[in-house]
């Protein structure tokens, strides 16, 4: 071992365990990092020093009290600016909410906390998590570590510029339009939309149209299922529930061959007006290649989804982005994407909104039959490889700078229009050396094949993807 960021974070908890590391220790060397590099990598909004460092210290004392410990115990997992921790400012993005301190836990923290891990602080994320790249007038963007002058997407922008950069093992990130996929692809890592239903938000954040979901950000595929074993639960209350593991865990996939499976492809946007980048295609061509070599049939299919979802789902998107209350005196402080969909969003009737919703929900029904044929579909993750930091919003208007995010992430909504688990598979870097990512969904409830084929694609290309590592690492 170099370093102790050179551990998984399964690794470091098993260290901890052994007594070959301290919590404290673990810690104290990623605060150490992250005041150092957080600047420029923009991963942090909130950093938690003196509160992880007593978390530590309480940790410390139970690996010595305990024959039975947590599976995280006394390793550092740090908490989306989306999700409220209590005692803990929260800002969610926007300078609208500059002094806000968050009155309770969100369960899933609670179940964080419950395996042990430590929060090092609040990862950066765009206005009320709206965009795909992390841009905020609170804090530093949010950037890939391959390349310090391009986007780490968004909205768990923070989250994967942490875990990419060394910043923390792993990372809690949510997603509801790509979230966690988009910045895994330009950032280099594995990250795991879980099935709609599979992880609570409770206790006041709604489930509504069950777009937006929790789920883990990791370097490899066995951390991100010991997470979500962490993560997936539910709530009195919860309006969507997701059918458990049939192994009983997820971590019980990993290793598992997943015989040999039948995996659909297809690499049109569901945005008539989205061209997909070369890399990216060498990427989706590369691994339907690899794919075959390891014994899977791999079938082209027409998109599930057709372009009459994207006006239904922009509809929602405007709405949603009125969720958050703004105190009457600081709507100025909104960025100016964020008030133009708001603006939309309360223009919007609710009948037009409820038929937004049935007609998302109609296409998802047919788009079930075709892909519920299939044991996974492989897509493109993005259609472009990192862009500069500045790029989305290197337009004229809030809408042009819209367009360019539709067109820019088009293929992962979709399984947040249908609930199906998806993952994105660092496979690919560009000769300038840029990550590109490949997706992986499943069918509803089978987050398990999903981790199977992961695992068995990881060991094929070797650990962590190739090894590969940024410069700042």
């Amino acid at each position: 071992m170099a370093h102790i960021h050179d551990l998984t974070a399964l690794e470091q908890a098993a260290a901890v365990r052994n007594r070959e590391l301290s919590p404290v220790e673990i810690t104290e060397h990623y605060l150490e990092r992250a005041e150092r590099l957080n600047e420029e990598v923009g991963a942090f909004v909130t950093l938690t020093a003196d509160r992880a460092l007593e978390e530590a210290r309480k940790l410390e004392a139970q690996v010595l009290a305990s024959d039975d410990p947590p599976p995280f115990l006394g390793v550092p997992i740090p908490v989306k600016d989306l999700n409220l921790v209590k005692d803990v400012p929260i800002f969610f993005g926007s300078a609208a909410y500059e002094g806000f301190i968050a009155p309770v836990d969100d369960s899933v923290v609670e179940r964080l906390r419950d395996a042990g891990t430590i929060m090092l602080g609040k990862t950066s994320t765009p206005e009320f998590g709206l965009p795909c790249y992390t841009e905020t007038a609170v804090g530093p963007p949010a950037r890939t570590p391959w390349d310090l002058t391009r986007s780490a997407g968004g909205s768990s922008g923070g989250a994967a510029a942490a875990v990419a950069a060394g910043l923390a093992p792993a990372a809690h990130g949510s997603d509801g339009a790509g979230s966690i996929r988009i910045p895994a692809s330009v950032c280099g890592l594995y990250g795991i939309k879980p099935t709609r239903g599979r992880i609570s938000f409770a206790p006041i954040i709604p489930d509504l149209a069950g777009l937006s979901t929790n789920g883990p950000i990791t370097r490899d595929v066995a951390d991100a299922a010991a997470l979500l074993d962490v993560m997936a639960h539910n709530n009195p209350g919860d309006l969507y529930w997701a059918p458990p593991p049939e192994r009983g865990s997820f971590s019980a996939y990993v290793g598992v061959e997943p015989g040999r499976l039948r995996i659909a492809r297809y690499a049109t946007p569901v945005v008539p007006d989205a061209d997909v980048h070369p890399e990216v295609l060498a990427a989706y061509e590369s691994a339907s290649a690899l794919l075959e070599s390891l014994g899977h049939e791999v079938v082209d299919i027409d998109p599930p989804f057709g372009a009459d979802v994207v006006p239904e789902f922009v509809k929602l998107w405007f709405t949603f982005a009125c969720m958050h209350p703004v105190a009457e005196g600081v709507e100025s402080r909104l960025r100016p994407l964020t008030a133009w969909l708001r603006e939309r969003g309360f223009a919007t009737a609710a009948p037009d909104f409820l038929k937004a919703q049935s007609a998302l929900q109609l296409a998802t029904r047919f788009a079930l039959l075709v892909t519920d044929e299939y044991d996974a579909v492989l897509t493109p993750t993005v259609t472009r490889p990192p862009v500069p930091v500045g790029w989305f919003e290197d337009v004229d208007t809030p809408e042009e700078t819209f367009e360019r995010m539709k067109r820019f992430a088009p293929f992962a909504a979709t399984y947040n229009i249908s609930g199906q688990p998806a993952v994105n598979l660092p496979l690919h870097w560009s000769p300038e050396g840029l990550p590109v990512g490949v997706m992986l969904a499943g069918r509803f409830g089978d987050e398990g094949t999903l981790i199977s084929l992961s695992a068995q694609i990881e060991a094929s290309v070797g650990g962590f993807w190739g090894e590969r590592r940024p410069s700042v690492w």
